[in-house]
Formats: C-alpha cells, structure tokens, sequence
C-alpha cells in the first residue's frame, strides 16, 4: 500500500482511510500481490483514499473517453474505468509489460478488460499519435516525473472544455522545499511553476496522497 503521506500523521491517515470506502476484495488482494511482487516499487500505487476520490470524480463528471499515463499494476486505472460506463474508453499508457500484466489480470477478473485500451510504448510517443482534437473528459498522469511538463503540454490541448487532468505525487514528498532537490524533486518544483502559469486551467493542488494537483480546463 502506499506509504503515510508526510503531511499527515500516521494516526490521522489511518483515521481518513478508514472513514473512506475501503477497497474491495480485488482491490485489496491487488495491494496484496503488488507488495509481494514488487515490494521495491509499492510506493508507486496510489493509496485507496484517492482511488476512491478518481472514481467519484469521473462518475461526477460523467466521464466517457479517459487517458491515463503510467499504470504500473492497474489499481488506479481500475478506479478510473470503474468511473466510466459500459461502452466508454479508458487509454492507459505504460512501458513495463511485467507490470501490466498484473494489470491486465486484474481487468479482466474486474470485468473492466472491454472498456480499457492499453498502449505499451513511451508514453510521449502514444500521447503525440492521438488526434489532436479534444476529445478527453479526464486524464491522471503518474508517471516518470521528468516527463510530466512534456506529458502535460500533449493532454491538454487534447482535453475538452471543463475536462480535468489530475497530476500525482506534485508534493514529492516534501523534497521541493530542499535547497538542493534531487532529479525527481526538482522536476516536480518545476512542473508545479509551469502549471501554475498555465492560463488554459484553473487548478487546485490538493492534500491526497502525496500530492494531487487538479487542473479543469478553461
């Protein structure tokens, strides 16, 4: 599962989770299998508490075409396609076959597997071979951080008015505020600048998870 967010204390996290809507038996026995499996890049699945919150989100927004970079085992992408409605598309964009073959299993048991289109190839690659129109409700980006502000240049133009980008982990752990941040930390402090500059969206950064910044298209 993922770590305890820096902002929050331990016992308070527990608190917000437990008074979320826990993750179901799938959900769950995927936190599990992902530990086990990958127990060196757990902390790269969002925790329940904001698979909760995307799902609500595109339900509220009655989200029909949804995009999705980096997938890693599929939890969030579940969350996310459970948002959408039989016949709708959710595009999910990773690198790593060993990780979304985990996905891939998870769908397919979710009964997910005929609303989800995964694209193995560099994300940038996949996102500049989409047409150009704006015909995306939401999209999540979670992905390499040095690649987010390229990530976010390609989505929005190819999201509708009043559709929403949610961007992950744009606290970086509170490395931002060092004097020196690493690579990651850095790309992040920057990548926050230029959205806040972007007067396509209007955006929020809010306190969930390790970061999860907001953006609705103007």
């Amino acid at each position: 599962m993922a770590s305890v967010p820096e902002h929050l204390s331990p016992n308070l996290h527990a608190y917000l989770v437990a008074h979320s809507t826990a993750p179901d038996p799938l959900l769950s026995r995927l936190i599990t299998e992902t530990a086990e499996r990958f127990p060196d890049w757990v902390n790269l699945q969002i925790g329940p508490e904001q698979g909760v919150f995307m799902t609500m989100l595109a339900q509220l927004m009655s989200a029909s075409q949804a995009i999705e970079v980096g997938t890693f085992t599929g939890y969030s992408s579940i969350c996310l396609a459970r948002g959408l409605s039989a016949g709708d598309k959710l595009i999910c964009c990773d690198i790593s076959e060993e990780w979304t073959s985990v996905a891939r299993a998870y769908w397919q048991e979710a009964g997910l597997a005929d609303r989800i289109e995964l694209r193995l190839a560099h994300a940038l690659d996949t996102l500049q071979s989409l047409a150009s129109s704006p015909s995306f409700d939401l999209a999540f980006i979670d992905a390499d951080k040095a690649g987010y502000v390229a990530y976010w240049e390609e989505l929005v133009p190819r999201i509708r008015r009043g559709g929403i980008v949610l961007v992950d982990n744009t606290f970086s752990h509170g490395r931002i505020f060092q004097a020196h941040p690493d690579p990651d930390a850095q790309a992040i402090k920057d990548f926050n600048g230029h959205v806040l500059a972007d007067e396509r969206v209007d955006l929020v950064m809010l306190p969930v998870g390790d970061g999860l910044t907001m953006a609705r298209k103007k």
